[in-house]
């Protein structure tokens, strides 16, 4: 039963939880509490401790304590006012106003005028603490009645609803509103609705038709016409429960009381048990639809037998004929499976049988002494008086005879006059359906969401279902399980790329956030299609059930799939609920209505249609459990044929059917179907003919002048901003100067005599506001006949994007070889995003193993940036810049627009803001003056204005952020669903006249998210500094925090959270295109420096309690700390990031920035001689850094998705620091000759100083392990520069880099040259050289003068190719190979040592071939064999390119074939590549591109091997010239270059490329994939030597 009408006391677990849902508790928690059986009782004494102990939040207890609270403090309050009222009936009643009703008769009004119900709340005292009857605490304030018409003149409503239209509805409306003040005064939001019930028709036994528990049926009534019959209610709820005899006897008792009655006055009757009166049942509404149990139709049926034994024996067969068998209706009720009935009974006296008799009955009574029925002894003759059936008196008796001839006449005419039929007025049915589609405009809104929910649709249906092809559907409830074997699904698939699933798919179990779940769902990629009982032809365990089971094990995964839906996917107002009753309903189909009724708050935007009526009746007799069949009818399309419902809809379609064309490379069309189309849903494709389909006659000149308006308001151009200009119907839209010159670049990428790569690049980069994105499409527009144009959706995967690319291209097209290129428009991008989409197209038309005529893809990539003209200069060929500074030419065209749209018809400038700003090109005088201007007399407090700061605060700090619609609404306290609100909610009416200016709404082309942000960044800034006042800005941003409506906001919460955290957290970055690279945010960097580091500490803690105690707001703190010299709150901040995350490389890189610079600060600050404590305190700083680096290292080792390098150059710089500050103690003084012989002595051995022996004591060991620490570091920023980095100041021209703060990022070779000189000094003593040359100490000090003069990594040895001064660097790796043994094959090195000494004679070799110091190269061979002999032993990348370097074939030593040798380089190259993929992980591909160290060149020995650094000095030109020549391969076509390099034959097979070792064949890499010619070809090529093997460049097959 309703809890509402248990007392508290007898709540069980069910009603219990419907109360917390009715009070808004979350579900989780519903559930946990229906776990711990939480009952009536249990709910009375629940607590804070109880509730926590679950785990639920404060807020959920704050609600859950104060409603129930309110829940007893009303019994209380209930139960003394009913104390205080026992001695006044008058006042036990409360009063439900209606209409002015009246009975026919005229002689009792019910109640008073304005009365129809009286519901009695007589409840004693002492029972009201555990009986709480119909609470409610979430209704309105209200006491509304809402009242039912009925939709046919043969249904009765007599009595109270007999004739009220909306007029009258409307007017009661009014009237509860004012009179429900009264009772209301002492507890709000106690008083529930009430819902006025429709009768059942008389004499029709409608199957469809339902009651609904707990509304109320109009009051009882006397006499109205003799046709329209009369009504009286008996609960029957103790009688149902009866046995058989004495529930016969009562039920026949009433039925033939008031059946003999109605008789006698000919009126036609209908008694209902099940239904309430008042006067009978204490505590309920008068009229009230209970319900009862029946047990067996039967007992029912027969009991009318009485009639035999009741009625004179020559009235029995007309009683018979006048008293209609029982009909039995169900009674519903939402969410309830409990089976309960209105049993009826219909009395219809017809003047043909009735007339000249009265009826005399003696009543049937059961006897309990006797236990057995007994009847009257005398019959009783009865007549209805009013709303009761009395006796008639004696003295009446002949008055009532003489009556009795009028009563038949009366009979007659009434009969008559009903027999007539009345004409049907047939609806317009075609003018509701284009009402409820269109709101009442030309022409459907083609931007909203169509959500379908449909039954079986049978095969003559599926001729007329075109409408559907055309509409934007979501996804779709389908109840078919053969829907996609002969139903809706196969035909739909036929049109359109579906996703199908069942509900429980909706459900996510794996708790994914709602981005990733909609990606995992594909939802917005295409049309979802829910099979929501079963699929018959579906091989997995799917299978349809019955009504009971899917209630039992379905209907929870429907609740969860609408709900996720309505509350976190489709923003309200964004789309339909179209139900299309095509085969007659059950009940699952009503719960899908009564899920989305629920959860969209009603049926503002729900459409039913139904051509079959009894389809419709049935579904909507099921609904009314949610929603009253007025409303219902309403939003309802109910006998339309579908063939007519089809053309309808079509017919209000904004576009035509027309069919969408590409460009082909035969110069003609193909048909696109939208299918295929859809098929490659990351990519928006711009057509030949886009737009083409449009009806321009739909679009009134206001419209076509809106479109304009908001694009020049500051809204992205649209392919209709073109179409409208190219068909004369509003003005061009201006074309700047830049927009030629992408044309050019384009014409020479197409047509220009370069080498063509299957990929080209163009890139805008312009100033935000500038128009760089109009250019790009302006672009494609114009291409769009002769290339292949598309947008890329980069939220899609880029594997996912190069598919679809390559489809697109091929789509249709006979050649694949010349196909039209493919032009790919991607806008703010990011670089590793381009690169790698590049790579992928690159390597998907390699494999088509063909030579292009033309490129196949160009990515044009437009992009944002604060200096776009220093990004042109960086990459002249294929850059472009857009900024804010006009041309000349540029100035007058813009002069020109503004003067014509000036002209046009209720013009305001500040519909075309951003224009008139982009004419003035964003001067920031004028933006202040405008914004100066516009914010005058705004009320700085308002909730508009605060909306107002907080866009203002996330546009200027975050790029591309906004405000959700959903998320301002919230904020404003405007509901997405009100009651009899329009569909289009006009967000803007509720704004001000300043924020109606700045702010603009804009779509998301991939999800239908509306947003809310200011025009441009710069307003945003200016409108941000004057709102700010005297209020700072991190005060705004605590308020922001503060907003927990915002915060908490369902809808959309993830991305406005992320813009959140990007206020807080993300840095600028010049290579995002930001104008510096900054420390902190720019928001946080602004708040240090604006007011002070406190409050930006203060925000940030801020931001991490109310974003979820977030790591990375931590790790933001700690670094805030450790900046401003605050080290121990960095500490803390630190350990609590780390104690977030222990194992993220960055946070612990962090924790040991921390100690690093509380390291580098004592030091700096230190003046005097520190005290051998402060010292020890020094040491324990830089040795807990070096420890927090060391864990970063291996942290990062376990990451696959970064390679996080930090914690080695953390650990080399802090060691290094610290062998300094060791070098000045007087404990390690030094020799006469200048060296650290005492600190080297105590590092590298056992020997400890007397006087630190003890005060050192926990320093020793961690101290003696510092050189292996920091030379192991070194060794590993050695190898990974050998594989990937070259310095980054090469590539600028500019000094910036240069003067970087952080060297190692901007030239990590110089940086690690010159840390290993400083590592090394401190170990290098002649004295500790000592005689034995073999000693360990020895052997180490020599190391580190290796190590002091550059030898001793790979890295510093190849540097010395790219030192300016050749000479200098000769000198110094002769110096190092004399510090070598002089005969190394005898004296045996270390593996490390033999590595840097074989590759000290090949780099001089390249810097001096006639060197005295070099071995020959058959020495080198030899030394290196220990490479491959020992091949259990893990040697270092770097062991293995050097065998690669020595043992590839010689022209001069391996004359013979050997295929030993052939061994020793296949090996080397197998484990290169092995230990390059651990090494790279899964990084973006700009991050791992692959450095040729060496090449090949045309002489034997040593001097066949040339360094990469030789061929740049052989290419002229600037420093970006000699790259855009690498990069197109244009540097083998130079001269000199050809003359120093060899060029090696080799053969592709397959599309691999090979070439003969010294026996058998080698696997060459190629540097583009691409370029591997199609088919089995012989080929030359130049070939590099890399870390990950062997790589051919410029392959050309032999001709």
């Amino acid at each position: 039963m309703d809890y509402k009408t248990l007392p508290l006391a007898e709540w069980n677990e069910s009603q219990v939880r419907c109360w917390l849902e009715s009070i808004g508790i979350k579900k989780e928690y519903v559930e946990k509490l229906c776990d711990e059986e939480v009952t009536g009782p249990v709910l009375k004494e629940l607590d804070e401790p109880f509730l926590r102990s679950m785990g639920m939040k404060g807020g959920q207890i704050h609600i859950i304590t104060r409603k129930r609270n309110e829940l007893l403090e009303h019994l209380h309050k209930n139960a003394a006012a009913d104390s205080a009222q026992a001695d006044n009936p008058s006042n036990k009643t409360v009063e439900v106003l209606a209409s002015d009703i009246t009975t026919n008769d005229n002689k009792r009004r019910i109640k008073n005028s304005n009365a129809s119900v009286a519901i009695k709340a007589n409840t004693p005292k002492e029972e009201t603490d555990r009986d709480l009857k119909a609470l409610s605490i979430t209704q309105p304030k209200s006491f509304q009645v809402t009242l039912h018409q009925n939709e046919s003149s043969e249904t009765d409503n007599s009595g109270a609803v007999e004739e009220i239209d909306t007029v009258h509805t409307e007017k009661t409306s009014s009237l509860c509103k004012r009179g429900g003040k009264k009772n209301h005064s002492s507890h709000e939001n106690t008083v529930e609705s009430l819902t006025l019930s429709k009768f059942r028709q008389f004499k029709n036994e409608d199957i469809n038709f339902k009651y609904v528990k707990n509304r109320i049926l109009a009051p009882e009534t006397g006499v109205i016409d003799l046709i329209t019959p009369c009504h009286e209610y008996k609960s029957f709820t103790i009688a149902a429960k009866l046995d058989r005899q004495r529930l016969q006897a009562k039920f026949a008792y009433e039925v033939i009381k008031y059946a003999s009655a109605c008789m006698n006055v000919r009126t036609n009757g209908t008694i209902h048990f099940g239904v309430m009166d008042s006067v009978e049942d204490k505590g309920w509404k008068h009229g009230q639809i209970a319900g009862i149990p029946v047990r067996d139709t039967d007992i029912y049926v027969d009991a009318l037998d009485y009639i035999e034994k009741c009625f004179e024996p020559s009235e029995r067969q007309t009683a018979r004929n006048c008293i209609h068998p029982p009909i039995f209706t169900e009674v519903i009720q939402k969410d309830s499976q409990e089976q309960l009935f209105i049993v009826e009974v219909d009395i219809e006296p017809s003047s043909s049988i009735v007339k000249g008799k009265i009826f005399q009955v003696r009543l049937p009574k059961f006897n309990e002494d006797s236990n057995k029925v007994t009847f009257d002894r005398m019959p009783v003759l009865y007549q209805r008086v009013g709303a009761k059936s009395e006796p008639i008196k004696t003295e009446e008796l002949v008055t009532f005879i003489q009556g009795l001839q009028e009563k038949d006449v009366r009979r007659e005419k009434a009969e008559s006059s009903s027999n007539e039929d009345p004409m049907e007025i047939s609806q317009n049915l075609g003018r509701k359906l284009s009402v409820l589609f269109t709101d009442g405009k030309n022409y459907m809104n083609d931007s909203l969401w169509y959500i379908l929910v449909t039954n079986r649709c049978g095969k003559e249906d599926l001729k007329f279902v075109s409408f559907l092809m055309r509409m934007n559907i979501f996804c779709v409830f389908d109840f078919d399980e053969n829907s996609n074997v002969s139903g809706l699904y196969a035909k739909y698939k036929e049109h359109h790329a579906t996703r199908s699933h069942f509900l429980q798919n909706y459900s996510n179990e794996t708790k994914m956030s709602t981005t990733e779940f909609q990606k995992h769902l594909g939802l917005f990629d295409h049309t979802s299609w829910i099979f929501c009982n079963g699929r018959s032809d579906f091989r997995g365990n799917e299978k349809s059930c019955d009504e009971d089971t899917w209630i039992r094990t379905k209907k929870k995964y429907l609740k969860k799939a609408v709900s996720f839906i309505c509350d976190e996917i489709l923003p309200k107002g964004s789309f339909v609920v179209l139900f299309l009753l095509f085969s007659p309903v059950e009940k699952p189909i009503v719960d899908t209505f009564q899920e989305f009724y629920t959860e969209m708050n009603g049926m503002d935007y729900i459409i039913c249609i139904a051509e079959s009526k009894e389809n419709y009746e049935k579904w909507a007799n099921l609904a009314q459990a949610s929603c009253n069949i007025e409303t219902l009818q309403e939003r309802s399309i109910v006998g339309m044929k579908l063939s007519h419902v089809d053309a309808t809809i079509q017919n209000m379609m904004p576009s035509t059917v027309c069919p969408r064309h590409l460009p082909v490379s035969t110069k003609g069309l193909c048909v696109l179907p939208t299918l295929e189309e859809e098929k490659m849903f990351s990519l928006e494709i711009l057509c030949a003919d886009q737009c083409d389909d449009i009806k321009l006659d739909l679009l009134s000149t206001k419209e076509i002048q809106e479109i304009e308006q908001t694009f020049y308001q500051g809204r992205k151009v649209s392919w209709k901003n073109f179409w409208l200009a190219d068909k004369g119907s509003c003005g061009e839209v201006i074309e700047r100067e830049t927009c030629e010159e992408v044309h050019k670049i384009l014409d020479d990428i197409l047509y220009g005599n370069r080498i063509r790569y299957s990929v080209a690049k163009i890139k805008i980069f312009h100033q935000p506001g500038s128009g760089g994105s109009t250019i790009a499409r302006q672009v494609l527009w114009k291409r769009r006949k002769d290339l292949r144009c598309a947008v890329v959706k980069s939220t899609y995967p880029v594997a996912t994007v190069c598919q679809h690319a390559v489809n697109f291209r091929e789509y249709d097209e006979n050649d694949m070889k010349n196909s039209l290129p493919v032009l790919l428009l991607v806008e703010d991008y990011d670089e590793d995003y381009l690169d790698e989409l590049k790579n992928d197209l690159m390597d998907a038309m390699a494999a088509r193993r063909s030579h292009f005529s033309k490129p196949c893809f160009i990515l044009m990539g437009c992009k944002r940036s604060n200096v776009p003209e220093k990004l042109c200069k960086a990459s002249p060929l294929d850059t472009v810049a857009v900024t804010h500074k006009l041309t000349d030419q540029e100035k007058h065209l813009f002069k020109t627009k503004l003067e014509k749209l000036k002209k046009q018809k209720d013009f305001k400038p500040e519909f075309i803001l951003t224009f008139v700003l982009m004419s003035e090109e964003f001067n920031e005088t004028y933006v202040r003056e405008f914004v100066e201007h516009l914010l005058q007399g705004i009320d700085l407090s308002s909730p508009v204005t605060n909306l107002m700061r907080y866009v203002a605060l996330l546009n200027f700090y975050v790029h591309n952020s906004y405000i959700s619609l959903s998320h301002c609404e919230a904020f404003l306290g405007l509901g997405a669903y009100t009651e009899k609100r329009l569909r289009e909610y006009d967000f803007k009416n509720n704004l001000s006249e300043q924020a109606r200016v700045i702010f603009i709404e804009l779509r998301e082309n991939t999800t239908c998210i509306s947003s809310v942000h200011i025009i441009h960044y710069l307003v945003a800034k200016e409108i941000l500094y004057q709102l700010s006042g005297s209020q700072p800005q991190s005060q705004i941003a605590m308020k922001l925090l503060q907003e927990k409506v915002l915060l908490h906001h369902r809808f959309g919460r993830e991305e406005f959270v992320k813009f959140i955290r990007d206020l807080f957290i993300r840095r600028d970055k010049k290579s995002r295109g930001d104008n510096t690279d900054s420390l902190f945010s720019p928001f946080i960097e602004h708040v240090c420096k604006v007011e002070n580091s406190e409050k930006a500490i203060e925000v940030l803690k801020a931001a991490y309690e109310c974003l979820g105690k977030d790591a990375f707001f931590a790790q933001q703190l700690a670094r805030l700390h450790y900046n401003h010299e605050k080290f121990e709150d960095a500490d803390f901040w630190a350990g609590v990031a780390k104690s977030h995350l222990p194992n993220d490389s960055f946070i612990l890189d962090t924790e040991g920035q921390v100690f690093r610079k509380w390291f580098s600060f004592t030091m700096d600050k230190k003046t005097d001689e520190a005290t051998p404590g402060e010292v020890i305190q020094i040491i324990e700083i830089a040795l807990k850094a070096m420890k927090c680096f060391r864990a970063a290292q291996q942290a990062a080792k376990a990451e696959i998705d970064n390679m996080n390098n930090a914690g080695y150059f953390g650990e080399v710089e802090v060691g290094c620091r610290l062998l300094k500050f060791l070098s000045t103690l007087e404990v390690f003084p030094r020799n006469p000759q200048g060296e650290h012989s005492e600190l080297v002595r105590y590092l590298l051995t056992d020997y400890i100083p007397e006087e630190i022996k003890k005060p050192w004591g926990k320093l020793h060991s961690r101290l003696k392990g510092l050189r292996d620490n920091i030379y192991n570091a070194l060794d590993w920023i050695s190898e990974d520069i050998s594989y990937f980095q070259t310095d980054k100041n090469q590539e600028k021209e500019d000094e910036e880099a240069k003067e970087a703060k952080e060297e190692q990022v901007y030239n990590p070779r110089k940086w690690l040259k010159r840390q290993s000189e400083v590592y090394a000094k401190f170990f290098t003593s002649k004295c500790l050289l000592g005689e034995n040359n073999a000693e360990p100490v020895t052997q180490l000090v020599r190391r580190m003068n290796i190590y002091k003069y550059g030898g001793g990594t790979v890295t510093t040895i190849l540097s010395f190719l790219s030192d300016s001064k050749e000479k200098r660097s000769v000198e110094k790796l002769e110096q190092i190979i004399n510090f070598f043994p002089a005969d190394p094959l005898k004296e045996r090195l270390e593996d490390i040592d033999l590595i840097n000494y074989i590759l000290c004679h090949i780099t001089l070799a390249c810097l001096a071939p006639g060197s005295s110091k070099l071995l020959p190269f058959q020495t080198l061979r030899a030394l290196s064999n220990r490479f491959f002999k020992q091949r259990r032993t893990a040697f270092p990348a770097s062991a293995h390119f050097l065998l690669t370097l020595l043992y590839w074939p010689d022209d001069a030593l391996d004359k013979e074939p050997n295929p030993d040798k052939d061994d020793i380089l296949l090996s080397a190259l197998q484990t290169m590549k092995r230990m390059h993929d651990i090494k790279v992980k899964n990084v973006a591909p700009r991050k791992k591109k692959i450095y040729t160290h060496f090449f090949l060149g045309k002489g034997t020995g040593l001097r066949k091997i040339v360094h990469k650094t030789r061929i740049d000095k052989l290419i002229d030109g600037s420093l970006n010239d000699r790259r855009m020549k690498w990069q197109h391969g244009d540097v083998w076509n130079i001269g000199k270059i050809r003359d120093v390099l060899r060029r090696v034959s080799g053969w592709t097979e397959n599309g691999k490329l090979f070439v003969r070792g010294h026996v058998g064949q080698i696997h060459i890499l190629a540097l583009h994939y691409e370029s591997v010619p199609q088919g089995n070809e012989n080929v030359t090529f130049y070939l590099g030597f890399s870390f990950n093997g062997l790589v051919a460049h410029d392959i050309q097959v032999n001709k």
